[in-house]
C-alpha cells in the first residue's frame, strides 16, 4: 500500500524551506525505490514548526518538524515511512496542544487534504453545504447565514445575512458576488492560508452566495504578492467548472452562477470595498463616496454582495450543519469561530481557530507563548496596522467585536502582532502616520494631508520640540482623520496612534532639546 507523505506547498512553508524539502524526500523515494507518494497540502498553521513533514500510519498522521533538506536522510534511516521515532518526531499531529484545543469549523481541512483534490475535498465533508443550499430557495439561504450570526471576518463585522438579503431584494438584471481577498494587513495571512491550502471552500462559500442573492458572477479580487494563492484559486475554478460546481447549472440545479480570479498591483487602499470595485473594473483604486452602497450599485453599478474570504469560507459548513450549530459559539453578538493570526514577536506564531470569547492575554501568553525574545510583552496590536495597542493591563479583554470597541480597539481581520519591551511607541505611532501617507489614495483632505501633518509631528515630538504642544496637535489630527476620511484607512488611523499616547504616555516624553544639550 503506497504510503502518503504530506508537505505544504503553502507560502510560509515555501519560505522555510519546505521545496527543497520535498525534493530531498523524493530523492530518497527514489534512491531507496520506497512505495511511498508526496501530498502537497497546505499549512497546519503552526509555522514554528515548519516546514512540517507528516506520514499517514494506519489512518494516523505522526508529524516532523521543522524539518530542513539535509534531515531527509537520516528521517528515512530512522524508519519515517512507519512513523519511526526521530528527533523531530512531534508524534499525531492532531494531539498536539496547539491544535487539539482548537475549534476548526472553517479551516476544518486545511494542511489535512490535498488542496486540488475534489475527491478529497468531498470526502472530507465538502459540497455538503452547496448541495443543500441548491435545493433551497434564495430566501431562506439568506435567512438560514443571517440567523447562524455570522458577520464579516473582513474587520467592519456587518452582518453577511443582511448584506445577502438586501442584494436580493435589490432590483438588477445582474448581480455580483465579489470576493475581497486584498489581504493586506501586517500580521494577517488566513486568507491566504485557505486559498491555497483548500480553495474548494472559498468555491463553494461564493456558489452559496451566488444562489442566495441572484447573482451569476463572482470575482475574487486578491494582490498579485499572492502568486502560490493565485495559481491554486485559478486551477481549483477550472476544476470545479469541469466538476459541473460552476456555470450554467451549478450541481445539476438549473441556477447558473461563474466566477473568476483577479489580482490587483497591491495598493492597501484597495482592501477597501469601493476602492476595490474601482480596480475591479480597471480604474484607479480610490475611495466612491457612499450612498449608493455597493449591495445596491457595486460593480458595474449593478447590485453587489461584497465580503471577505473568512466570510464566505465559512458559509458552507453554516448550510452544511445549521444555523444553531455555527450560533452555538462565540459570545454576545460574536458568534461562531474567528481565526487568530499570531505574529510579530512572539514563540508559537500561526492561525489558530476558536470561538469568540477569549481574553487578549490567554491569546498571548498561554496560546503564543509570550515572546519569542522571552523578554516582557509591552504591547499587542491587534486589527493590523489600524488597530489598537493594548498594554497588559488590558489582557482581559475578551476577543469579541463589542469587547474590543469598547476599550478603543478593533479586531479587524483578527491580526495579532506582538511587541516586547524594547518596542518604541513613539515610533510605532510615527509610522501609523506614515503608512496612512504612502498608502492613501489622495480622494480627502483628512487622509491625504492630516497623515503627513502627523508624520512631521511625531518628528517634533521626537526631537523634543515643544512636546506638549505637539501631543495636542496630534490629538487634534486624529480627531479631524477618525470624523473626516471617507474610508476606514484615514478613519481608523488615529486607532495607533492615540492608544499609543495613551497607554504609552512615556514614550512621548523624550527629553527636550534644550535639556539635552545641557
Amino acid at each position: 500500500m503506497t504510503v502518503k507523505i504530506y508537505i505544504p506547498r503553502d507560502a510560509a512553508a515555501l519560505s522555510l524551506g519546505a521545496e527543497k524539502v520535498a525534493k530531498a524526500v523524493a530523492q530518497e523515494i527514489a534512491n531507496r525505490g520506497l512505495d511511498a507518494q508526496i501530498v502537497r497540502n497546505g499549512s497546519r498553521g503552526m509555522f514554528w514548526l515548519e516546514p512540517l513533514v507528516e506520514v499517514e500510519v494506519d489512518g494516523r498522521r505522526i508529524g516532523y518538524g521543522p524539518v530542513k533538506a539535509n534531515d531527509a536522510a537520516a528521517l528515512f534511516d530512522a524508519g519515517l515511512i512507519t512513523g519511526g521515532d526521530h528527533a523531530l518526531c512531534l508524534g499525531e499531529v492532531g494531539d498536539l496542544p496547539f491544535l487539539k484545543e482548537q475549534t476548526r469549523l472553517t479551516f476544518a481541512r486545511c494542511g489535512i487534504i490535498d488542496p486540488l483534490s475534489l475527491e478529497d475535498y468531498e470526502a472530507h465533508g465538502g459540497l455538503k453545504g452547496l448541495r443543500r443550499a441548491a435545493g433551497m430557495a434564495a430566501a431562506d439561504i439568506a435567512k438560514e447565514v443571517s440567523d447562524s450570526g455570522l458577520r464579516g471576518r473582513g474587520g467592519a463585522g456587518f452582518p453577511t445575512g443582511i448584506k445577502w438579503k438586501t442584494v436580493l431584494d435589490a432590483p438588477g438584471d445582474r448581480k455580483y458576488i465579489v470576493c475581497n481577498a486584498d489581504e493586506g494587513d501586517s500580521g494577517t495571512f488566513a486568507d491566504r492560508m485557505i486559498m491555497e491550502g483548500d480553495p474548494f471552500v472559498l468555491i463553494e462559500g461564493m456558489a452559496i452566495a451566488g444562489l442566495a442573492t441572484g447573482a451569476t458572477k463572482g470575482f475574487v479580487y486578491t494582490r498579485s504578492e499572492y502568486p502560490h494563492a493565485i495559481a491554486a484559486m485559478t486551477e481549483a475554478v477550472e476544476i470545479a467548472r469541469a466538476a459541473g460546481i460552476l456555470g450554467a447549472s451549478v450541481l445539476g440545479s438549473g441556477k447558473a452562477f461563474d466566477m473568476e480570479i483577479r489580482s490587483g498591483a497591491g495598493a492597501y487602499v484597495c482592501g477597501e470595498e469601493t476602492s476595490l470595485l474601482n480596480s475591479l473594473e480597471g480604474k484607479r483604486g480610490v475611495v466612491r463616496a457612499k450612498p449608493p452602497l455597493p449591495a445596491h450599485k457595486g460593480l458595474f453599478d449593478c447590485p453587489t454582495v461584497i465580503n471577505n474570504v473568512i466570510s464566505l469560507a465559512s458559509v458552507p459548513v453554516i448550510m452544511d450543519k445549521g444555523a444553531a450549530f455555527y450560533r452555538d459559539f462565540g459570545m454576545g453578538r460574536s458568534r461562531g469561530t474567528i481565526p487568530l493570526q499570531i505574529a510579530g514577536n512572539v514563540k508559537h506564531g500561526g492561525l489558530y481557530e476558536t470561538a469568540f470569547g477569549l481574553s487578549l492575554g490567554d491569546i498571548v501568553d498561554r496560546i503564543g507563548g509570550g515572546t519569542r525574545t522571552g523578554r516582557p510583552v509591552k504591547a499587542v496590536q491587534v486589527g493590523g496596522p489600524l488597530g489598537a495597542y493594548f498594554p497588559r493591563k488590558l489582557f482581559d479583554t475578551p476577543f469579541d467585536y463589542e469587547a474590543f470597541a469598547a476599550k478603543d480597539g478593533l479586531i479587524g481581520h483578527a491580526g495579532i502582532v506582538v511587541f516586547d519591551d524594547t518596542a518604541d511607541m513613539l515610533k510605532q505611532a510615527r509610522f501609523a502616520m506614515e503608512f496612512c501617507a504612502v498608502e492613501s489614495c489622495g480622494k480627502c483632505t483628512p487622509c491625504r494631508i492630516g497623515s503627513i501633518r502627523g508624520v512631521e509631528t511625531a518628528d517634533k515630538i521626537a526631537r523634543g520640540i515643544e512636546p506638549e504642544k505637539n501631543r495636542a496637535l496630534l490629538a487634534d489630527l486624529c480627531n479631524t482623520m477618525k470624523f473626516g476620511s471617507l474610508c476606514a484607512l484615514g478613519g481608523f488611523t488615529p486607532y495607533p496612534v492615540m492608544s499609543a499616547m495613551t497607554h504609552f504616555p512615556e514614550d512621548f516624553s523624550p527629553v527636550p532639546l534644550i535639556e539635552a544639550a545641557e
